[in-house]
Protein backbone atom coordinates (compact mmCIF):
# COMPACT_ATOMS: atom_id res chain seq x y z
CA UNK A 1 0.00 0.00 0.00
CA UNK A 2 1.36 3.51 -1.08
CA UNK A 3 2.18 5.71 2.74
CA UNK A 4 -0.32 8.07 3.46
CA UNK A 5 -2.33 7.41 0.39
CA UNK A 6 -5.15 5.08 1.80
CA UNK A 7 -7.16 7.22 4.63
CA UNK A 8 -7.64 9.97 1.69
CA UNK A 9 -8.57 7.39 -1.21
CA UNK A 10 -11.00 5.60 1.06
CA UNK A 11 -12.31 9.31 1.89
CA UNK A 12 -12.92 10.18 -1.92
CA UNK A 13 -14.45 6.86 -2.17
CA UNK A 14 -16.86 6.87 0.78
CA UNK A 15 -17.10 10.48 -0.40
CA UNK A 16 -18.49 9.34 -3.86
CA UNK A 17 -21.18 6.81 -1.99
CA UNK A 18 -22.21 9.57 0.63
CA UNK A 19 -25.30 10.58 -1.26
CA UNK A 20 -26.45 7.69 -1.77
CA UNK A 21 -25.31 5.70 1.65
CA UNK A 22 -26.91 8.57 3.68
CA UNK A 23 -29.81 8.56 1.45
CA UNK A 24 -30.50 4.65 2.20
CA UNK A 25 -30.51 5.09 5.45
CA UNK A 26 -33.21 7.77 5.87
CA UNK A 27 -36.73 6.89 7.23
CA UNK A 28 -39.54 6.23 4.56
CA UNK A 29 -41.45 9.81 4.06
CA UNK A 30 -44.01 10.48 6.80
CA UNK A 31 -42.38 8.14 9.29
CA UNK A 32 -41.15 8.78 12.65
CA UNK A 33 -37.03 8.43 13.58
CA UNK A 34 -36.39 7.56 16.52
CA UNK A 35 -12.85 21.56 11.64
CA UNK A 36 -11.18 23.29 12.65
CA UNK A 37 -11.48 25.65 9.18
CA UNK A 38 -11.50 24.13 5.94
CA UNK A 39 -7.68 23.86 4.65
CA UNK A 40 -6.27 27.28 4.27
CA UNK A 41 -3.72 28.89 1.88
CA UNK A 42 -1.21 29.75 4.75
CA UNK A 43 2.32 29.76 3.53
CA UNK A 44 4.63 26.89 4.16
CA UNK A 45 6.18 27.23 8.00
CA UNK A 46 9.41 28.87 8.33
CA UNK A 47 8.90 31.39 5.62
CA UNK A 48 10.65 34.68 7.65
CA UNK A 49 8.19 37.79 8.61
CA UNK A 50 8.06 40.79 6.56
CA UNK A 51 11.52 42.80 6.60
CA UNK A 52 10.90 44.99 3.50
CA UNK A 53 7.92 47.15 2.27
CA UNK A 54 6.84 46.41 -1.26
CA UNK A 55 8.66 48.29 -3.84
CA UNK A 56 7.02 51.34 -5.59
CA UNK A 57 8.17 50.40 -8.85
CA UNK A 58 8.64 47.60 -11.37
CA UNK A 59 12.12 48.97 -12.73
CA UNK A 60 14.08 46.20 -10.47
CA UNK A 61 11.13 43.51 -10.05
CA UNK A 62 12.30 40.72 -11.73
CA UNK A 63 10.68 37.81 -13.86
CA UNK A 64 12.25 34.43 -15.29
CA UNK A 65 10.86 31.35 -16.91
CA UNK A 66 14.88 29.87 -16.83
CA UNK A 67 14.01 27.37 -13.99
CA UNK A 68 11.28 25.97 -16.18
CA UNK A 69 13.10 25.86 -19.52
CA UNK A 70 16.47 25.51 -18.29
CA UNK A 71 15.64 21.55 -16.82
CA UNK A 72 11.88 21.19 -19.23
CA UNK A 73 12.56 21.08 -23.52
CA UNK A 74 10.52 23.53 -25.09
CA UNK A 75 9.27 22.91 -29.13
CA UNK A 76 12.59 23.75 -30.83
CA UNK A 77 10.48 25.83 -33.63
CA UNK A 78 9.32 29.36 -31.96
CA UNK A 79 5.31 30.36 -32.47
CA UNK A 80 4.62 26.94 -34.01
CA UNK A 81 1.12 26.53 -34.91
CA UNK A 82 1.19 23.20 -36.08
CA UNK A 83 -1.59 20.92 -35.52
CA UNK A 84 0.46 18.84 -32.77
CA UNK A 85 3.55 19.60 -31.04
CA UNK A 86 5.98 15.93 -29.88
CA UNK A 87 8.76 16.15 -27.28
CA UNK A 88 8.49 19.16 -25.49
CA UNK A 89 6.86 20.57 -22.05
CA UNK A 90 6.19 23.77 -23.33
CA UNK A 91 6.04 26.26 -26.31
CA UNK A 92 7.54 29.75 -27.06
CA UNK A 93 4.81 31.84 -27.82
CA UNK A 94 4.23 36.08 -27.30
CA UNK A 95 0.85 37.20 -25.80
CA UNK A 96 -1.09 38.88 -29.06
CA UNK A 97 -1.79 42.56 -27.40
CA UNK A 98 -5.40 44.11 -27.78
CA UNK A 99 -5.90 46.44 -30.44
CA UNK A 100 -7.94 48.95 -28.69
CA UNK A 101 -7.64 51.11 -25.66
CA UNK A 102 -7.32 48.59 -22.25
CA UNK A 103 -8.79 49.41 -18.96
CA UNK A 104 -7.53 47.86 -15.84
CA UNK A 105 -11.22 47.06 -13.67
CA UNK A 106 -9.90 45.14 -10.29
CA UNK A 107 -6.54 44.47 -8.96
CA UNK A 108 -6.21 41.90 -5.90
CA UNK A 109 -4.09 43.69 -3.31
CA UNK A 110 -3.28 41.12 -1.36
CA UNK A 111 -1.66 39.57 -4.15
CA UNK A 112 -0.12 42.20 -5.09
CA UNK A 113 1.55 43.29 -2.22
CA UNK A 114 1.61 39.94 -0.09
CA UNK A 115 2.77 38.13 -2.67
CA UNK A 116 4.47 39.91 -5.34
CA UNK A 117 5.93 42.16 -3.11
CA UNK A 118 4.64 45.52 -4.92
CA UNK A 119 3.04 48.09 -3.96
CA UNK A 120 -0.64 48.97 -4.73
CA UNK A 121 0.64 51.86 -6.48
CA UNK A 122 2.43 50.22 -9.30
CA UNK A 123 -1.08 49.36 -10.11
CA UNK A 124 -1.93 52.61 -11.18
CA UNK A 125 1.31 52.95 -13.85
CA UNK A 126 0.90 52.33 -17.49
CA UNK A 127 3.79 49.68 -17.50
CA UNK A 128 1.51 47.49 -15.05
CA UNK A 129 -1.27 47.62 -16.91
CA UNK A 130 0.98 46.54 -20.36
CA UNK A 131 2.39 43.48 -18.22
CA UNK A 132 -1.07 42.99 -16.94
CA UNK A 133 -2.65 43.09 -20.90
CA UNK A 134 0.63 41.14 -22.33
CA UNK A 135 1.49 44.42 -24.36
CA UNK A 136 4.64 43.97 -22.21
CA UNK A 137 6.95 40.85 -21.10
CA UNK A 138 9.46 41.85 -18.32
CA UNK A 139 12.97 41.58 -19.60
CA UNK A 140 14.71 38.55 -19.61
CA UNK A 141 11.92 36.38 -19.11
CA UNK A 142 10.43 33.62 -22.20
CA UNK A 143 6.37 33.80 -22.32
CA UNK A 144 5.31 29.91 -22.54
CA UNK A 145 2.41 27.87 -23.37
CA UNK A 146 2.37 25.18 -21.58
CA UNK A 147 1.28 21.34 -23.56
CA UNK A 148 -0.70 18.48 -21.94
CA UNK A 149 -3.49 16.17 -22.60
CA UNK A 150 -6.49 14.81 -20.99
CA UNK A 151 -10.20 13.13 -20.66
CA UNK A 152 -12.63 15.22 -20.66
CA UNK A 153 -15.92 14.24 -20.11
CA UNK A 154 -14.28 10.44 -19.57
CA UNK A 155 -13.14 10.71 -23.27
CA UNK A 156 -10.01 10.67 -24.16
CA UNK A 157 -9.37 14.35 -25.76
CA UNK A 158 -5.55 13.75 -26.66
CA UNK A 159 -3.34 17.43 -26.90
CA UNK A 160 -4.90 20.33 -25.41
CA UNK A 161 -2.66 22.47 -23.77
CA UNK A 162 -3.12 26.20 -22.96
CA UNK A 163 -5.00 27.45 -25.91
CA UNK A 164 -5.23 30.98 -24.60
CA UNK A 165 -2.94 31.35 -21.83
CA UNK A 166 0.80 32.98 -21.32
CA UNK A 167 2.77 31.87 -18.08
CA UNK A 168 4.89 35.31 -18.84
CA UNK A 169 7.31 34.57 -15.81
CA UNK A 170 7.98 33.37 -12.29
CA UNK A 171 8.64 35.47 -9.59
CA UNK A 172 10.59 34.68 -6.20
CA UNK A 173 9.10 36.41 -3.44
CA UNK A 174 11.18 37.67 0.27
CA UNK A 175 9.74 34.39 1.47
CA UNK A 176 11.58 32.53 -0.98
CA UNK A 177 8.24 31.69 -2.78
CA UNK A 178 8.42 31.07 -6.60
CA UNK A 179 4.59 32.21 -8.47
CA UNK A 180 4.08 31.60 -11.40
CA UNK A 181 2.17 34.28 -13.86
CA UNK A 182 -0.35 33.21 -16.27
CA UNK A 183 -1.82 35.56 -18.52
CA UNK A 184 -5.52 34.16 -19.28
CA UNK A 185 -7.35 35.43 -22.50
CA UNK A 186 -3.97 36.78 -24.26
CA UNK A 187 -4.12 35.14 -27.88
CA UNK A 188 -3.36 32.52 -29.81
CA UNK A 189 -0.86 29.63 -29.16
CA UNK A 190 -0.10 26.19 -30.77
CA UNK A 191 -2.49 24.70 -28.17
CA UNK A 192 -5.36 26.90 -29.56
CA UNK A 193 -8.32 25.28 -31.01
CA UNK A 194 -8.58 25.19 -35.09
CA UNK A 195 -9.91 28.89 -35.78
CA UNK A 196 -9.59 30.06 -32.29
CA UNK A 197 -8.73 32.92 -31.52
CA UNK A 198 -7.46 32.67 -28.08
CA UNK A 199 -9.25 35.72 -26.56
CA UNK A 200 -11.19 35.34 -23.07
CA UNK A 201 -15.01 37.38 -22.74
CA UNK A 202 -15.46 39.86 -19.75
CA UNK A 203 -18.54 37.87 -18.27
CA UNK A 204 -15.88 34.73 -17.92
CA UNK A 205 -12.84 37.11 -16.64
CA UNK A 206 -14.75 39.04 -14.48
CA UNK A 207 -16.24 35.10 -12.77
CA UNK A 208 -12.54 33.67 -12.95
CA UNK A 209 -11.67 36.72 -10.83
CA UNK A 210 -13.66 36.79 -8.57
CA UNK A 211 -14.01 33.12 -7.72
CA UNK A 212 -10.59 32.28 -7.54
CA UNK A 213 -10.51 34.77 -4.64
CA UNK A 214 -13.89 33.69 -2.99
CA UNK A 215 -12.17 30.11 -2.51
CA UNK A 216 -9.24 31.68 -1.38
CA UNK A 217 -10.46 33.53 1.65
CA UNK A 218 -13.10 30.75 2.27
CA UNK A 219 -9.69 28.57 2.85
CA UNK A 220 -9.79 26.22 0.16
CA UNK A 221 -6.41 25.93 -2.12
CA UNK A 222 -6.90 27.42 -5.36
CA UNK A 223 -5.04 29.44 -7.87
CA UNK A 224 -5.25 33.63 -7.28
CA UNK A 225 -6.23 36.46 -9.55
CA UNK A 226 -3.69 39.74 -9.69
CA UNK A 227 -6.10 41.72 -11.82
CA UNK A 228 -8.39 42.20 -14.46
CA UNK A 229 -7.91 44.15 -17.65
CA UNK A 230 -10.80 44.90 -20.20
CA UNK A 231 -10.30 46.12 -23.63
CA UNK A 232 -12.90 47.42 -26.32
CA UNK A 233 -11.57 44.85 -28.60
CA UNK A 234 -14.29 42.48 -30.50
CA UNK A 235 -14.48 39.09 -29.50
CA UNK A 236 -17.14 36.47 -30.80
CA UNK A 237 -18.70 33.95 -28.92
CA UNK A 238 -21.82 31.43 -29.19
CA UNK A 239 -22.17 31.51 -25.24
CA UNK A 240 -24.69 28.31 -25.42
CA UNK A 241 -23.54 26.65 -28.33
CA UNK A 242 -26.87 27.83 -29.78
CA UNK A 243 -26.09 29.34 -33.45
CA UNK A 244 -26.85 32.49 -31.69
CA UNK A 245 -23.32 34.37 -31.89
CA UNK A 246 -22.77 37.68 -30.12
CA UNK A 247 -19.96 40.08 -29.89
CA UNK A 248 -18.42 40.58 -26.50
CA UNK A 249 -15.45 42.38 -24.91
CA UNK A 250 -12.17 40.98 -24.64
CA UNK A 251 -10.35 40.59 -21.36
CA UNK A 252 -7.48 39.11 -19.68
CA UNK A 253 -7.12 37.74 -16.45
CA UNK A 254 -3.28 37.82 -14.95
CA UNK A 255 -3.53 34.78 -12.48
CA UNK A 256 -0.42 33.19 -10.09
CA UNK A 257 -0.16 29.68 -8.83
CA UNK A 258 2.74 27.71 -7.66
CA UNK A 259 2.68 25.51 -10.86
CA UNK A 260 0.41 24.91 -13.44
CA UNK A 261 1.07 21.03 -13.87
CA UNK A 262 -1.73 19.24 -13.98
CA UNK A 263 -2.94 15.35 -14.49
CA UNK A 264 -2.88 16.06 -18.15
CA UNK A 265 1.09 17.09 -18.27
CA UNK A 266 1.78 13.15 -17.48
CA UNK A 267 -1.11 12.38 -19.31
CA UNK A 268 0.32 13.31 -22.96
CA UNK A 269 3.55 12.21 -22.25
CA UNK A 270 2.40 8.47 -21.35
CA UNK A 271 -0.16 8.20 -24.47
CA UNK A 272 3.04 9.36 -26.67
CA UNK A 273 5.14 7.10 -24.94
CA UNK A 274 7.74 10.06 -24.17
CA UNK A 275 8.84 7.94 -20.89
CA UNK A 276 12.37 9.85 -20.46
CA UNK A 277 10.51 13.22 -20.67
CA UNK A 278 7.25 11.37 -18.12
CA UNK A 279 10.25 10.64 -16.00
CA UNK A 280 12.13 14.00 -15.89
CA UNK A 281 8.81 15.75 -15.79
CA UNK A 282 7.85 13.96 -12.41
CA UNK A 283 11.07 14.21 -11.17
CA UNK A 284 11.11 18.00 -11.89
CA UNK A 285 7.42 18.47 -10.09
CA UNK A 286 8.89 16.43 -6.95
CA UNK A 287 12.12 18.08 -6.51
CA UNK A 288 10.58 21.56 -6.70
CA UNK A 289 7.25 21.02 -5.03
CA UNK A 290 6.92 18.25 -2.78
CA UNK A 291 9.49 18.90 -0.79
CA UNK A 292 9.09 16.21 2.01
CA UNK A 293 9.81 13.91 -0.73
CA UNK A 294 13.59 12.61 -1.39
CA UNK A 295 14.06 12.80 -5.71
CA UNK A 296 16.40 10.03 -5.33
CA UNK A 297 14.13 7.32 -3.18
CA UNK A 298 13.07 4.58 -5.42
CA UNK A 299 9.90 4.94 -4.24
CA UNK A 300 9.63 8.67 -4.76
CA UNK A 301 6.28 8.36 -7.26
CA UNK A 302 4.71 6.40 -5.13
CA UNK A 303 5.18 8.82 -2.05
CA UNK A 304 3.83 11.17 -4.89
CA UNK A 305 1.29 9.78 -5.53
CA UNK A 306 -0.27 9.07 -2.28
CA UNK A 307 0.50 13.08 -2.11
CA UNK A 308 -2.04 13.63 -5.26
CA UNK A 309 -4.41 11.48 -3.58
CA UNK A 310 -4.28 13.50 -0.03
CA UNK A 311 -4.71 16.53 -1.52
CA UNK A 312 -7.13 16.15 -4.03
CA UNK A 313 -9.33 14.37 -1.66
CA UNK A 314 -9.01 16.66 0.63
CA UNK A 315 -9.87 19.24 -2.26
CA UNK A 316 -12.90 17.67 -3.58
CA UNK A 317 -14.44 17.58 0.59
CA UNK A 318 -13.41 21.42 1.22
CA UNK A 319 -15.80 22.23 -2.27
CA UNK A 320 -18.24 20.21 -1.16
CA UNK A 321 -18.74 21.54 2.19
CA UNK A 322 -19.51 24.63 0.95
CA UNK A 323 -21.52 23.90 -2.23
CA UNK A 324 -18.90 24.27 -4.65
CA UNK A 325 -19.10 22.57 -7.85
CA UNK A 326 -16.38 23.13 -10.47
CA UNK A 327 -18.71 22.00 -13.47
CA UNK A 328 -15.48 20.75 -15.46
CA UNK A 329 -13.48 18.12 -13.53
CA UNK A 330 -11.68 16.91 -16.23
CA UNK A 331 -8.31 15.59 -15.94
CA UNK A 332 -7.05 18.62 -17.78
CA UNK A 333 -8.00 20.88 -14.92
CA UNK A 334 -6.95 18.87 -11.79
CA UNK A 335 -4.08 20.50 -10.17
CA UNK A 336 -1.17 18.20 -9.03
CA UNK A 337 -0.40 20.47 -6.10
CA UNK A 338 -4.19 19.92 -5.83
CA UNK A 339 -5.26 23.39 -5.83
CA UNK A 340 -8.67 24.41 -7.56
CA UNK A 341 -7.53 25.67 -11.02
CA UNK A 342 -9.44 26.44 -14.75
CA UNK A 343 -12.62 28.02 -13.42
CA UNK A 344 -15.35 28.18 -16.25
CA UNK A 345 -19.11 27.11 -15.45
CA UNK A 346 -19.15 26.61 -11.79
CA UNK A 347 -21.16 27.82 -9.28
CA UNK A 348 -22.14 27.43 -5.34
CA UNK A 349 -24.99 25.25 -4.96
CA UNK A 350 -28.18 27.38 -3.68
CA UNK A 351 -31.12 25.08 -3.26
CA UNK A 352 -29.63 21.85 -1.61
CA UNK A 353 -30.14 19.56 -4.82
CA UNK A 354 -27.43 16.07 -4.85
CA UNK A 355 -28.02 16.60 -8.67
CA UNK A 356 -26.79 20.50 -8.93
CA UNK A 357 -25.08 21.00 -12.17
CA UNK A 358 -23.84 24.05 -13.10
CA UNK A 359 -23.07 23.56 -16.68
CA UNK A 360 -25.10 23.51 -19.66
CA UNK A 361 -23.07 21.71 -21.42
CA UNK A 362 -23.03 18.83 -18.85
CA UNK A 363 -26.04 16.68 -20.71
CA UNK A 364 -25.20 13.34 -19.07
CA UNK A 365 -24.70 15.39 -15.69
CA UNK A 366 -21.26 13.88 -14.90
CA UNK A 367 -19.91 16.66 -12.94
CA UNK A 368 -23.05 17.17 -10.70
CA UNK A 369 -22.08 18.31 -7.61
CA UNK A 370 -23.11 14.54 -6.00
CA UNK A 371 -20.40 13.32 -8.42
CA UNK A 372 -17.33 15.06 -7.81
CA UNK A 373 -15.80 12.33 -5.44
CA UNK A 374 -16.77 9.84 -8.09
CA UNK A 375 -15.01 12.21 -11.11
CA UNK A 376 -12.02 12.34 -8.71
CA UNK A 377 -11.76 9.14 -8.43
CA UNK A 378 -11.66 8.20 -11.98
CA UNK A 379 -9.06 11.39 -12.41
CA UNK A 380 -6.44 9.60 -9.72
CA UNK A 381 -6.78 6.46 -11.33
CA UNK A 382 -5.91 7.70 -14.59
CA UNK A 383 -2.73 9.21 -13.43
CA UNK A 384 -2.21 5.65 -11.68
CA UNK A 385 -3.95 2.60 -12.39
CA UNK A 386 -3.36 1.22 -9.05
CA UNK A 387 -5.78 2.65 -6.78
CA UNK A 388 -7.53 -0.41 -5.59
CA UNK A 389 -3.86 -1.25 -3.63
CA UNK A 390 -4.50 1.45 -1.95
CA UNK A 391 -8.15 1.10 0.40
CA UNK A 392 -7.75 1.03 3.93
CA UNK A 393 -11.38 0.10 5.32
CA UNK A 394 -10.16 1.28 8.76
CA UNK A 395 -9.89 4.99 7.97
CA UNK A 396 -12.78 7.45 8.99
CA UNK A 397 -14.41 9.56 6.36
CA UNK A 398 -13.21 12.69 5.33
CA UNK A 399 -16.64 13.84 4.65
CA UNK A 400 -18.32 13.04 7.65
CA UNK A 401 -15.22 14.89 9.81
CA UNK A 402 -16.15 18.21 7.22
CA UNK A 403 -19.58 17.50 7.87
CA UNK A 404 -19.55 16.94 11.41
CA UNK A 405 -18.08 20.15 11.98
CA UNK A 406 -20.24 21.97 9.65
CA UNK A 407 -22.90 20.97 12.48
CA UNK A 408 -20.67 21.64 15.57
CA UNK A 409 -20.41 18.00 16.82
CA UNK A 410 -17.43 17.29 18.95
CA UNK A 411 -16.26 13.47 19.26
CA UNK A 412 -17.52 10.71 17.60
CA UNK A 413 -21.09 9.02 17.99
CA UNK A 414 -22.80 6.14 16.24
CA UNK A 415 -25.70 7.90 14.47
CA UNK A 416 -23.84 10.83 13.34
CA UNK A 417 -23.83 9.56 9.40
CA UNK A 418 -28.04 9.62 9.55
CA UNK A 419 -28.14 12.79 11.86
CA UNK A 420 -26.22 13.89 8.70
CA UNK A 421 -28.19 12.19 5.78
CA UNK A 422 -31.24 13.05 7.31
CA UNK A 423 -30.44 16.97 7.31
CA UNK A 424 -29.49 16.73 3.79
CA UNK A 425 -32.99 14.71 2.82
CA UNK A 426 -35.13 17.38 4.30
CA UNK A 427 -33.13 19.78 2.65
CA UNK A 428 -33.55 18.60 -0.58
CA UNK A 429 -37.08 18.06 -0.32
CA UNK A 430 -37.55 21.58 0.52
CA UNK A 431 -35.17 23.14 -1.77
CA UNK A 432 -33.52 25.10 1.35
CA UNK A 433 -30.83 26.60 0.47
CA UNK A 434 -27.37 25.15 1.04
CA UNK A 435 -24.87 28.19 2.20
CA UNK A 436 -27.83 29.96 4.39
CA UNK A 437 -28.99 26.74 6.35
CA UNK A 438 -25.46 25.57 7.52
CA UNK A 439 -24.91 29.51 8.39
CA UNK A 440 -28.33 29.66 10.78
CA UNK A 441 -27.71 26.84 12.49
CA UNK A 442 -24.23 28.80 13.27
CA UNK A 443 -26.47 31.19 14.54
CA UNK A 444 -29.66 30.12 15.78
CA UNK A 445 -29.70 29.34 19.36
CA UNK A 446 -30.14 25.67 20.66
CA UNK A 447 -32.88 27.66 23.29
CA UNK A 448 -35.08 28.90 19.55
CA UNK A 449 -34.60 25.81 18.22
CA UNK A 450 -35.93 23.67 20.94
CA UNK A 451 -39.39 25.84 21.39
CA UNK A 452 -39.05 25.91 17.52
CA UNK A 453 -38.88 29.74 17.41
CA UNK A 454 -37.06 30.45 14.32
CA UNK A 455 -36.95 33.90 13.51
CA UNK A 456 -37.95 35.51 10.33
CA UNK A 457 -34.26 36.67 9.46
CA UNK A 458 -33.58 33.00 9.59
CA UNK A 459 -34.98 32.33 6.24
CA UNK A 460 -33.54 29.15 5.09
CA UNK A 461 -34.51 27.33 8.05
CA UNK A 462 -37.94 28.77 7.58
CA UNK A 463 -38.18 27.00 4.44
CA UNK A 464 -36.69 23.50 6.08
CA UNK A 465 -38.92 23.81 8.66
CA UNK A 466 -41.79 23.29 6.47
CA UNK A 467 -40.93 19.65 5.96
CA UNK A 468 -42.85 17.58 8.14
CA UNK A 469 -39.61 15.85 9.32
CA UNK A 470 -37.99 18.75 10.67
CA UNK A 471 -39.16 19.00 14.17
CA UNK A 472 -37.88 15.37 14.65
CA UNK A 473 -34.36 16.25 12.83
CA UNK A 474 -34.38 19.07 15.53
CA UNK A 475 -34.67 16.71 18.45
CA UNK A 476 -32.26 14.66 17.36
CA UNK A 477 -29.48 17.40 16.72
CA UNK A 478 -30.43 19.04 20.06
CA UNK A 479 -29.56 15.53 22.03
CA UNK A 480 -26.72 15.03 19.88
CA UNK A 481 -25.19 18.87 20.85
CA UNK A 482 -25.44 17.96 24.77
CA UNK A 483 -23.14 15.05 24.00
CA UNK A 484 -20.43 17.53 23.46
CA UNK A 485 -18.07 17.42 26.35
CA UNK A 486 -16.96 20.99 28.27
CA UNK A 487 -19.23 22.90 25.11
CA UNK A 488 -21.94 25.71 25.47
CA UNK A 489 -23.82 26.93 23.45
CA UNK A 490 -21.94 29.85 22.22
CA UNK A 491 -18.68 28.34 21.82
CA UNK A 492 -20.90 25.77 19.46
CA UNK A 493 -22.13 29.29 17.48
CA UNK A 494 -18.85 30.51 17.34
CA UNK A 495 -17.20 27.26 16.16
CA UNK A 496 -19.60 27.00 13.40
CA UNK A 497 -19.64 30.30 12.21
CA UNK A 498 -15.50 29.89 11.92
CA UNK A 499 -16.21 26.84 9.05
CA UNK A 500 -19.84 27.97 7.51
CA UNK A 501 -19.33 31.00 5.42
CA UNK A 502 -22.13 33.80 4.80
CA UNK A 503 -21.25 34.83 1.47
CA UNK A 504 -20.06 32.87 -1.29
CA UNK A 505 -20.39 33.55 -4.98
CA UNK A 506 -23.70 32.73 -5.95
CA UNK A 507 -24.39 32.35 -9.68
CA UNK A 508 -26.79 35.76 -9.55
CA UNK A 509 -24.13 37.55 -7.58
CA UNK A 510 -21.28 37.11 -10.44
CA UNK A 511 -24.28 37.68 -13.40
CA UNK A 512 -24.91 40.77 -11.28
CA UNK A 513 -21.32 42.10 -11.38
CA UNK A 514 -21.16 40.67 -15.71
CA UNK A 515 -24.15 42.67 -16.50
CA UNK A 516 -22.81 46.09 -14.81
CA UNK A 517 -19.75 45.30 -16.19
CA UNK A 518 -20.55 45.54 -19.76
CA UNK A 519 -21.72 48.79 -19.21
CA UNK A 520 -18.40 49.76 -18.21
CA UNK A 521 -19.93 50.11 -14.16
CA UNK A 522 -17.59 47.82 -12.42
CA UNK A 523 -18.62 49.01 -8.94
CA UNK A 524 -20.03 45.42 -8.03
CA UNK A 525 -16.92 43.07 -9.36
CA UNK A 526 -15.30 45.70 -6.36
CA UNK A 527 -17.68 45.34 -3.86
CA UNK A 528 -17.73 41.46 -4.26
CA UNK A 529 -14.63 41.64 -4.52
CA UNK A 530 -14.07 43.12 -0.90
CA UNK A 531 -16.79 41.09 0.41
CA UNK A 532 -15.23 37.32 -0.87
CA UNK A 533 -12.41 37.91 1.51
CA UNK A 534 -14.11 37.59 4.23
CA UNK A 535 -16.90 35.07 3.66
CA UNK A 536 -17.28 34.03 7.53
CA UNK A 537 -17.85 37.45 8.99
CA UNK A 538 -21.59 39.35 8.70
CA UNK A 539 -20.71 42.59 6.45
CA UNK A 540 -23.52 45.47 6.84
CA UNK A 541 -22.68 45.89 2.93
CA UNK A 542 -23.20 42.67 2.10
CA UNK A 543 -26.02 42.62 3.62
CA UNK A 544 -27.72 45.71 2.03
CA UNK A 545 -26.67 44.42 -1.08
CA UNK A 546 -28.82 40.74 -0.80
CA UNK A 547 -25.90 38.73 -0.42
CA UNK A 548 -27.08 36.56 1.97
CA UNK A 549 -30.82 36.57 0.96
CA UNK A 550 -32.60 34.30 -0.97
CA UNK A 551 -31.68 34.44 -4.79
CA UNK A 552 -33.88 36.92 -6.35
CA UNK A 553 -36.30 35.97 -8.99
CA UNK A 554 -35.01 37.09 -12.10
CA UNK A 555 -31.84 34.82 -11.52
CA UNK A 556 -33.57 31.79 -10.66
CA UNK A 557 -33.14 30.21 -14.08
CA UNK A 558 -29.92 31.39 -14.40
CA UNK A 559 -27.67 29.08 -16.49
CA UNK A 560 -24.25 29.12 -17.50
CA UNK A 561 -21.84 27.11 -19.94
CA UNK A 562 -18.43 26.22 -21.00
CA UNK A 563 -17.41 29.71 -22.38
CA UNK A 564 -19.01 31.74 -19.22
Amino acid sequence: MVRGAGPALLALLLLSRTTQAFLEEMPASGSRPGLKRLLSNESSAGYCERKTKPATSLASWSLSTESLIGVLPVDPAPENYIPVVRNCIFSVVYPTPFKSRTLLVAVSKNVLEDILDLDLSVSKTNYFIQLVSGEKIVSGSIPLAHRYGGHQFGIWADQLGDGRAHIIGIYTNRYGEKWELQLKGSGKTPYSRRNGDGRAVLRSSVREFLASEALHYLGIPTSRALSLVVSDDDVWRDPFYNGNIQKERGAVVLRIAKSWFRIGSLEILAHYGELDLLRKLLNFVIQEHFPAINVKDPNRYLDFFSDVVSGTAHLIASWMSVGFAHGVCNTDNFSLLSITIDYGPFGFMESYDPNFVPNTSDDERRYKIGNQANVGMFNLNKLLQVLNLLLDPNQKQLFKELFKAKLGLLGEKENDDYLIAFLLRLMEDTKADFTMTFRELSEITQAQLKEFNIPQEFWALETLSRQELFSDWVTLYLLRLKSNMNDSDSRRRKRMTSVNPRYVLKNWMAESAVRKAEMNDFSEVHLLQQVLQHPFQKQSLSERAGYSSPTPLWAKDLKVSCSS
